[in-house]
Order: C-alpha cells, then sequence, then structure tokens
C-alpha cells in the first residue's frame, strides 16, 4: 500500500467513527512527531501495540480485502498463562461495504465481534476439521448475545447493529460489511496479532508500505521502526 492511501483510508475512518458519535482516546490523534515526543510516556501504548491498524492482507487491494482496526487496550500474550494482569483487549473494527477480512481463526484468542452501527454486518462461519483447518461438512454453533446458534459449513451470520457473536479458537471467520459501512467492536481476550491468527489463504497479517509521503498517524506496525 501507498503511505498516501493509508492516511486517506485513516482520515476516512477518524471521520465515520466521529460520525457514529464514538470518541477515540487522545493518542488516536497524535501526529507522528508528537508520538516520538511523548514516546517515554506512550511506552506502555507501544508495548501493547494500542492504536491504529490498516491492512490490505498483503494483497494490495484494500477495497476488496482489507481492514481498519483501532486497538484501545490490550494484556500481554503472557498474562492469561499466569492468571494476571490484564487477560483481555478491545478493539474497534471498521468494515467497509463488501470488504472482505479474510477466512482465519485463532490459536488462542476467544472474542466477541460487536456491530455497534451501520449496515449489516456478515460473518462467513466453518467448524474445524481433524486437521485443524476449516471443514466443508462439518456443523458447528457459536453463541449470539448468548443464545447457541448452530451453524452449517460456509453459513453466512448477519449482524445487525446492536447485535453479536462469541468466537472461540477453531472457530474459522471472515466477514464483511453488507448494505453500507460497519463500526464494529472486538472484545477478546489478550490480542497476538503477531502469532496468533491463523489463515486459510497465504495471506500476510499487515501490509507492506510504500512511504511515497510522510505518515498522518503512526501505525502499530510502524512502532519498533519509528519510535526506536
Amino acid at each position: 500500500m501507498l503511505r498516501s492511501e493509508v492516511n486517506a483510508i485513516l482520515a476516512a475512518a477518524e471521520a465515520l467513527v466521529a460520525r457514529f458519535g464514538v470518541a477515540l482516546p487522545p493518542f488516536a490523534r497524535w501526529t507522528p512527531d508528537e508520538f516520538r515526543a511523548r514516546r517515554a510516556a506512550a511506552a506502555a501504548i507501544v508495548e501493547a501495540r494500542l492504536g491504529w491498524d490498516v491492512t490490505d492482507y498483503g494483497q494490495g487491494d484494500f477495497a476488496r480485502l482489507g481492514l481498519v482496526l483501532f486497538t484501545l487496550r490490550n494484556g500481554r500474550p503472557a498474562d492469561p498463562g499466569r492468571g494476571g494482569g490484564r487477560c483481555y483487549a478491545e478493539k474497534l473494527l471498521i468494515s467497509r461495504e463488501r470488504q472482505v477480512a479474510p477466512m482465519h481463526t485463532h490459536r488462542r484468542k476467544a472474542e466477541d465481534i460487536i456491530n455497534r452501527a451501520g449496515a449489516t454486518l456478515c460473518v462467513e462461519l466453518f467448524a474445524s476439521g481433524p486437521d485443524g483447518g476449516p471443514d466443508p461438512r462439518a456443523r458447528g454453533s457459536v453463541c449470539t448475545d448468548g443464545i447457541e446458534r448452530p451453524f452449517g459449513p460456509g453459513e453466512v451470520l448477519r449482524l445487525a447493529p446492536g447485535e453479536s457473536v462469541t468466537l472461540l479458537p477453531g472457530d474459522w471467520h471472515a466477514f464483511w460489511a453488507e448494505g453500507g459501512d460497519v463500526l464494529a467492536g472486538e472484545v477478546s481476550t489478550v490480542n497476538d496479532d503477531l502469532a496468533d491468527n491463523v489463515f486459510r489463504d497465504p495471506v500476510g497479517r499487515f501490509a507492506g508500505i510504500e512511504e511515497d509521503a510522510p505518515p498522518r498517524r503512526l501505525l502499530v506496525a510502524d512502532y519498533d521502526r519509528r519510535l526506536a
């Protein structure tokens, strides 16, 4: 992706979040210079990898395959195992109409995906087979707002604003917005995007960025290089 494209995507994302009446924390608006000036005070933000994330999953077609995320809070990967610290995470997800977040599952993370505002959030579901991959024949079940809901292989669950689905490790899922854009929420156990995502197809979790313009905001993937 071009950095200029990322800048435009983030400007549109900030406008969409504001349009839906959601306020982000102050560091969401920091420029790169402000982030660098506050690097020592922001050590916990950097360590937990809080902030903006724009991905095209390495495929170069953001409108078709992509997502904007903002991580609001997160613990350390070791926290759940030791039973202490912050064992939770929270994100906002911006899914544009017909823009797919590709089929994947998580090794350890359990998550609730909530349609917070906008159009319909579509979630395609598969149960895991004996090899751990999505099983084209097996049925499964998830909870939708606390109610068990069986699903068939490849069934699409449609969530209206206010509705949610609980996904456990091994629940394969892809999602996209239908009928307009969606502002979704994710509440989960600790998030580890470096090691916990398993994709069905050979895609990458993060975008490669060509620096054709200065960054408007730093992405989580920029922290190691630009804040060292």
